[in-house]
């Protein structure tokens, strides 16, 4: 049954580019290739067709069409049918056309993640829902709406014209970013990570970066995602409980993909000014290349993060700044340059890092107070665990 889940989930985006190309009407198309997989999940079992993907756009196609007709007789109104098709392209090609669309800038983040997962990635509505932790109906109109919008925007499927394709491919990573970071930490729920969803923002990078080969910060996206999912499998205890990087067993690393991504950003940061993608992958090679924690050439993470700041400055950056700087020069230097971080007052990775660096500077009651403070505010219960179990291992008072 896995094997056919990745099938069809492979299988999707191939079927409704071809569907959209043809056809049009994106959001229809959508509906009849979302019905043609649940037909093929219930045959394929006892009868496994010899071209799957033949079947699932033969079975589409007679969807859509009864779908067209149906809108058509409703509306009173032919549905208005392209005489000139466009030649047919590579699949990878319809499924990062579809990739563009679903990243609209019509579209809310919330929205364009969301029709990425379901259109390009192949989730359905109720594994999408799962990955916002919102019921399924919730997320049915959501991407009702973005469906919608794309409709009514008139964009074609096609590619970007190449004086737009830089902004707009800028979203795009923005977005397979954000489903990275869900999947690899989660906001929410009872998990530390979603490994699907960090291995589908990979997979939808790769078609990107294979598709555009000479964009830098695709092919840095693509390196640091490698660089950190490399870690996933020592983050976790047998339990469940995480475990901070420091103590994480590093022969539970991936080696191919921290070889293969040390390969792309090696290959990609001589070739111009670096962006903050390729700057973040340079700082997570740095880590995975690190024999041990007590190995990590922190001076150069701090350099590498100062970079970052001035290309692309937020207040998680200066955060994961001032961990480099206190790992280089102490916690003192680093408690210095948290002070100022009030746009995180209400985030719990502020509050961890400082109960951190309270610790490492012996101020456990005040230390303790933080990783309460950052176990109140955090939002899965794998972390909630770790924080509170710092905190118990300090005395309230000195």
């Amino acid at each position: 049954m896995a094997a056919l889940e990745d099938l069809l989930r492979a299988l999707a985006p191939q079927v409704l580019g071809a569907l959209v190309r043809r056809y049009g009407h994106f959001d229809t198309a959508e509906d009849a290739v979302q019905e043609a997989l649940l037909a093929a999940a219930r045959q394929w079992p006892r009868d496994p067709p010899h071209d799957p993907r033949a079947w699932l756009i033969a079975v589409a196609a007679r969807r859509l069409t009864d779908l067209l007709r149906a809108e058509e007789a409703r509306r009173r109104r032919e549905f208005a049918w392209s005489v000139d098709v466009p030649p047919a392209v590579p699949d990878t090609d319809d499924s990062l056309v579809l990739l563009f669309m679903c990243c609209h800038p019509a579209l809310k983040p919330d929205a364009q993640i969301a029709l990425t997962l379901r259109a390009v990635g192949g989730l359905t509505t109720a594994e999408v829902a799962r990955a916002f932790l919102v019921p399924e109906d919730t997320m049915a109109r959501r991407i009702g709406r973005a469906k919608q919008r794309i409709r009514v925007s008139g964009v074609p499927f096609a590619l970007p014209h190449p004086a737009d394709r830089h902004n707009r491919l800028e979203v795009v990573l923005r977005v397979l970013y954000l489903i990275f970071n869900e999947g690899y930490t989660a906001t929410r729920g009872p998990l530390l990570h979603r490994p699907d969803l960090a291995a589908e923002a990979i997979r939808l990078t790769r078609l990107v970066h294979r598709t555009l080969p000479d964009d830098l910060e695709a092919a840095g996206l693509l390196a640091l995602m490698l660089l950190t999912d490399a870690r996933r499998e020592a983050r976790a205890a047998a339990d469940g409980s995480l475990v901070p990087m420091a103590e994480q067993d590093r022969s539970r690393w991936s080696p191919a993909q921290i070889a293969e991504g040390v390969e792309l950003i090696t290959a990609t940061l001589p070739r111009g000014v670096p962006g903050p993608y390729q700057l973040q992958a340079a700082i997570a090679a740095v880590h995975d290349e690190a024999p041990s924690a007590a190995e990590t050439d922190w001076p150069q993470i701090v350099a590498l993060y100062a970079l970052l700041m001035r290309r692309a400055p937020s207040p998680i950056v200066a955060l994961n700044h001032a961990v480099a700087v206190t790992m280089a020069r102490g916690p003192a230097a680093g408690l210095a340059l948290i002070d100022d971080l009030d746009a995180l007052s209400g985030d719990h990775r502020l509050h961890a890092v400082r109960g951190h660096l309270l610790e490492m500077s012996g101020d456990a009651p005040a230390a303790r107070a933080a990783y309460l403070k950052a176990a109140s505010l955090a939002g899965t219960l794998p972390q909630q665990r770790y924080l509170n179990t710092r905190a118990a291992a300090l005395p309230e008072l000195g």
